[in-house]
């Protein structure tokens, strides 16, 4: 086997390995197998061009589009010609499956179902990332840059991964990479002819230069280059492990609390909408949840999740609270009072296998939990929290919860907040637009207490303020989207309670907003079904001596609490729609002209033009959740910088060997006439003529001249760079020679004027001199090793090195 061929074998691997630490984030694994064999095609593909033999961006080239033929016939056969020719019917059906898995990422909960828009999203991002891999190792023999892909690859998984066992896919990946420099050693060495160590002659089939003095061990290098390559994994796997975590947020699993049993943890402010729209599903109405109820009526049994208190602007999300132990009995609600009617009720939940979420589901609010794991409880939000990596998947857990049953009256009647709980849940951000409290002043005309304000603010959103419930509005969470929400009157369930919750603050109600399920859908079994359809969020406000109070601002979504559908006390008739804001880029607060519905049709939920009929299945068309947006334009990022990185160092390096700045000594002066001619030998290098250090600078200079055909000009500078590097090799008193690195800059043109335009891009993108940076790592190695104690290892990394100036 040659080792071209050995190298691509390898370099497969490799991205398979890298590849594996995808497989947390779907639930079948069928998929990597499928990118294996497609991987492989466009491997042998690659290894066959080298054969022929094509020029290197050919081979690329024939490689990418055996990849895009490949994938035509995977995912758009039936729109190619003859099953595999992309037409644009094909390229059409790619472009529609890659929009579709990116809603499909993010709108699945970790592990995803494997639809067809993630399948290539998988199989095509291996096949990239391989053919990268395969490109920058084989095709251009650097095994070193292959890592940053391979990395790439990697981080991108883990990034969206829960972290339990990162520890494995970093393992795989790492070995993979190793196996790859491994080879690439290997190949080097058998390049340079037969080592001869005194000994027997190498075993049949054994590379040149690798039979030991025995004939039947390895050279020193090739085992002093595995103990490197397990000593630094074992490093990289090992100090992780002993250095001090950090706690995530909502979607991490690791994020509940503390770790041990006792004392008490904390967790972090997240977005919510990264939890609300992983939870939703769009395609199909998966069964999330499962419950059994002692009470007679589930239309109040909403699922809470978590409690978003914080609004800054940008986005509502969870206060970093701290977490406790799960108490025997939950403490009485703050808020709830004595005089407020109660009754109690059991409820059996059943989570289902695939369903991972770190947040209890529980109806509100719950007194007495009893579930087995490792659970932490955050007291502010009543809210049940995993910890070390516990989620709700396949839990099975029962739950004595409240149903608060306050009158119109007794909300009325609500005495003022506690100072410390209204000044927190009244906060709102100087970034939020005038317009936002001037709207709620407007809506509330005429009412004489919060409960009056909060009922009308609730039925200007679900009934006579002319919104349409729309899922694909564009989802937002911050000011901006509240204003634009409340201007066009179209959004689904995060924009009605988000602009409800801010709204109530302005008027200096305590206001927060929760994310969680509606009740969901009986089953014939006497059980209650709860599906991704069923994901909502919903706005709470407090009262004391009632605590917090549901609300529902969302037409056609969950059901009206009972105490908002009462008459107010008051008898104020008040309830007609306000009138509008008169400057027209303010909201208006007033029915829209085309909404000719009664409004007892509307409370009752009959008028179906004012309200749409979608379910809140989405939080977005098409949006992505904040943590896979990160991932991704991480990734993106990363395939833009890296093939730069070459052409940027050696930029900077030319820069500054041609600066000419520096002392005025004359080892100074020395350093800059060597440092003209350190660059003037890797530009000829960067467009193919290899150093030769056994010449002396005069013989360089004349073969390089001779092999780049460089004009008269150019060759007459590169010989003046060759005079200026004698006088200071030979020369008992050297002459200051200037403008070196004009001299250098001629050459330089010289080349690019003769070269084509392939060579002119290798040259700038991907020059041969950058192997310096390989060399010089392994010079640095070698002082560390030699540091050690350990001089096998230094003289077989010293043998890395090359002559830094020409022989005399």
């Amino acid at each position: 086997m040659s080792g071209s061929v050995r190298l691509a074998i390898c370099a497969a691997l490799a991205t398979v390995a890298a590849g594996c630490a995808l497989l947390p984030l779907v639930d079948k694994p069928g998929w990597l197998v499928q990118a294996g064999l497609l991987l492989v095609i466009q491997s042998a593909v690659g290894a066959l061009t080298r054969r022929v033999p094509l020029a290197r961006p050919l081979t690329v080239a024939a490689q990418a589009l055996a990849g895009l033929l490949l994938l035509t016939f995977t995912f758009a056969r039936h729109e190619a010609f003859a099953g595999v020719l992309p037409s644009p019917q094909a390229f059409q059906e790619l472009g529609d499956l890659l929009r579709q898995g990116t809603v499909d990422v993010g709108q699945y909960a970790i592990p995803a179902p494997v639809t067809d828009g993630i399948r290539l999203l998988l199989v095509g991002g291996v096949l990239v990332i391989g053919l990268v891999v395969d490109a920058l190792a084989v095709t251009f023999r650097s095994a070193a840059p292959a890592g940053l892909p391979l990395l790439a690859l990697y981080s991108v998984a883990a990034g969206l991964s829960d972290g339990s066992d990162d520890w494995l896919w970093f393992l795989l990946a790492a070995a993979g990479y190793l196996l790859l420099l491994l080879a690439e050693g290997r190949d080097r060495l058998s390049q340079w002819g037969r080592v001869f160590s005194g000994g027997a002659p190498r075993p049949y089939g054994m590379a040149p230069g690798l039979a030991g003095a025995g004939g039947g061990q390895p050279l020193a290098p090739v085992r002093t280059g595995r103990r490197i390559g397990a000593l630094a994994l074992g490093i990289a796997v090992a100090v992780p492990a002993v250095l001090p975590s950090l706690d995530g947020g909502l979607l991490d699993q690791r994020n509940g609390g503390s770790g041990g049993g006792g004392g008490n943890g904390t967790i972090s402010a997240v977005n919510p909408l990264v939890s609300l729209q992983d939870s939703l599903n769009q395609p199909e109405n998966r069964e999330v949840l499962r419950y059994r109820t002692s009470s007679q009526s589930t239309q109040d049994m909403y699922l809470r999740i978590v409690a978003l208190d914080k609004f800054d602007g940008t986005t509502w999300k969870s206060s970093e609270r701290h977490v406790q132990d799960v108490p025997d009995d939950l403490p009485t609600p703050t808020g709830l009072g004595t005089s407020v009617r109660v009754s109690s009720v059991d409820t059996t939940i059943e989570a289902a296998d695939w369903y991972a979420q770190n947040w209890l589901p529980l109806p509100y609010p719950a007194m007495k939990v009893d579930i087995d794991g490792r659970w932490r409880y955050e007291p502010e939000g009543r809210t049940l929290v995993g910890d070390r990596g516990q989620t709700t998947r396949g839990a099975r857990y029962k739950v004595n919860s409240l149903v608060v049953e306050p009158t119109a009256a007794q909300l009325a009647a609500a005495p003022p907040a506690p100072a410390q709980l209204l000044r927190e849940y009244t906060e709102v951000p100087e970034s939020l637009p005038a317009v936002v409290a001037r709207t709620a002043r407007q809506v509330t005309a005429g009412a004489s207490n919060a409960y009056e304000q909060a009922v009308k603010l609730q039925d200007w959103f679900a009934v006579n303020g002319g919104f349409r419930y729309d899922t694909r509005v564009e989802s937002g969470s911050g000011s901006a989207a509240i204003v634009k929400f409340l201007r066009q009157k179209e959004g689904f369930c995060v924009h009605f309670s988000f602009s409800m919750a801010a709204m109530a603050r302005t008027l200096g109600i305590p206001a927060r907003v929760a994310v969680g399920f509606t009740p969901g859908s009986a089953n014939a079994d006497g059980s209650v079904s709860v599906g991704l359809k069923d994901a909502h969020a919903w706005p709470e406000l407090y009262f004391e001596g009632v605590g917090w109070t549901r609300f529902e601002p969302t037409p056609s979504r969950g059901s009206q609490p009972d105490y908002t559908m009462e008459q107010t006390p008051t008898g104020d008739s008040t309830d007609e729609p306000t009138s509008a804001p008169t400057t027209s880029d303010e909201p208006s607060a007033a029915p829209s002209a085309s909404d000719s519905c009664a409004q007892d049709r509307r409370k009752a939920g009959d008028c179906g033009g004012a309200v749409g009929e979608q379910p809140d299945n989405t939080s977005s068309s098409g949006g992505w959740s904040m943590s896979t947006q990160v991932g991704w334009s991480s990734f993106a990022a990363l395939l833009i910088v890296i093939p730069l990185l070459p052409m940027l160092w050696r930029q900077r390096v030319r820069s500054r060997r041609l600066s000419g700045s520096g002392g005025r000594t004359e080892q100074d002066a020395a350093d800059r006439v060597l440092a003209a001619w350190r660059e003037l030998l890797d530009t000829a290098w960067d467009f193919g003529i290899v150093p030769d250090d056994s010449q002396t600078s005069r013989n360089a200079v004349a073969r390089i001249v001779r092999m780049g055909e460089l004009d008269p000009e150019a060759a007459e500078a590169a010989r003046r760079v060759a005079a200026a590097v004698e006088q200071v090799l030979y020369a008992p008193q050297p002459r200051p020679v200037p403008g070196l690195g004009d001299e250098v800059r001629l050459v330089l043109a010289g080349f690019r004027a003769k070269a084509g335009r392939w060579a002119r891009l290798r040259a700038l993108l991907a020059p041969r001199s950058g192997v310096r940076v390989v060399w010089a790592a392994s010079a640095r190695w070698s002082a560390l090793v030699e540091r050690w104690g350990a001089p096998r290892w230094a003289q077989w990394v010293s043998g890395l090195r090359r002559p830094s100036r020409p022989r005399g």
